[in-house]
């Protein structure tokens, strides 16, 4: 039955029409290099697009923001206009490489006491909402009769970071391009949803600077959308959000090395037979460490030893925010929503369950603790 739910899945993958994602997936089946000169047009698009996102948000609609008015405005280009498939290759590199930059320069504004008085604030939240989403994610998974590794797959895009937690676990349950394609097409709906209603909600709430902050970077999905969402919200729970979601994003590590002495154990009958999981995810472990959240904290240490001076600091931050609607942009020019909408809706469905009870134990444990 589960083999014949994902010829059926990559059926429907493969007859869906060309879009950025089967673009990638193609280029990196046959090997194909990116170069510079093949990502100047995309990352141009990108920044122009930036550029009248952040004006428009400082002038004139100060109360949404650059950020948000930037994926809305991609997300509008892409699925109004019919890009080439020259600009696929530096949006997708803008979307990613180009938000990681930004959360880099971001830690120059922050100090090292800081970053671990927040992280540590965050942790019981984040262990609860980590744990719900994954008992969330297998319990209705079997219910929607949605398969054991996109169940694997969309649980971790909730619980973790978003698709950067779904590319980090896919080789380790094996799992399609298909079903990496839908779980990422699932996870960033909600993405959008979060960057639209969450500073609403937060305000509806009442909620603090740091409950708004520490609410996002435990419930919202990917990095980019958290960020977003932050800044929205206000300065200070941009920062705040920022750092919970680097300090979530760090869980990935924990939660592969699970999955992956888990498949061990299934492959080879008991723990003591073939590869350990220690041996299984080893080779692995190394890049499941994000650059930029090594890089963010070098940056706040040398804040933190006054290496920055306040104007190079403040410039940096300012700098690092620009780049975030840089980014934006690019992941709402990636945006296909007819794509989405194609996913079906038990993928969709289970995301909003998981994504819909993450948010609510994230307040529900911020109350109880009295932390907003």
């Amino acid at each position: 039955m589960r083999g014949q739910t994902r010829a059926r899945m990559k059926d429907e993958w493969e007859a869906t029409p060309a879009s950025p994602l089967k673009e990638v997936l193609k280029a990196k089946e046959a090997g194909k290099a990116i170069t510079r000169m093949s990502l100047a047009p995309g990352m141009t698009l990108a920044l122009g697009l930036a550029v009248l996102a952040w004006w428009v948000g400082t002038y004139f609609l100060p109360l949404v923001g650059g950020p948000v008015i930037g994926i809305l405005l991609g997300v509008a280009v892409n699925n109004l206009v019919s890009l080439p498939k020259s600009l696929r290759p530096g949006i997708a590199f803008s979307s990613k490489k180009i938000l990681q930059t930004s959360i880099v320069f971001l830690g120059a504004g922050l100090s090292l006491h800081q970053v671990w008085r927040t992280g540590l604030a965050s942790l019981s939240v984040m262990v609860l909402t980590i744990s719900s989403a994954f008992i969330v994610a297998f319990l209705f998974g079997r219910v929607l009769k949605v398969s054991a590794n996109l169940t694997s797959l969309v649980g971790v895009g909730t619980a973790i970071c978003g698709a950067s937690a779904i590319a980090a676990l896919a080789p380790i349950v094996e799992a399609d391009d298909h079903e990496v394609a839908y779980s990422i097409s699932t996870i960033f709906f909600f993405n959008l949803l979060a960057v639209l209603i969450f500073p609403a909600l937060g305000h509806l709430l009442r909620l603090s600077q740091a409950g708004f902050g520490l609410w996002a970077g435990t419930a919202i999905n990917d990095t980019s959308s958290v960020v977003a969402a932050g800044y929205a919200f206000g300065q200070a729970a941009g920062n705040y959000a920022t750092i919970v979601k680097l300090t979530r994003t760090t869980m990935i590590i924990p939660i592969a090395l699970i999955f992956s002495i888990a498949g061990s154990r299934r492959k080879h009958g008991q723990p003591g037979n073939g590869l350990s999981g220690r041996e299984t995810a080893g080779f692995r472990l190394s890049r499941l460490i994000p650059w930029f959240v090594v890089w963010f904290l070098v940056a706040s240490l040398l804040n933190t030893v006054g290496l920055f001076t306040a104007p190079l600091s403040n410039g940096l931050n300012v700098a690092g925010r620009f780049l975030i609607v840089v980014a934006l942009v690019a992941v709402g020019l990636g945006a296909d929503l007819k794509k989405i909408m194609a996913t079906g809706l038990r993928p969709l469905g289970l995301g909003m369950v998981v994504w819909f009870v993450v948010a609510a134990v994230s307040l529900v444990v911020q109350r109880w603790g009295g932390q907003f």
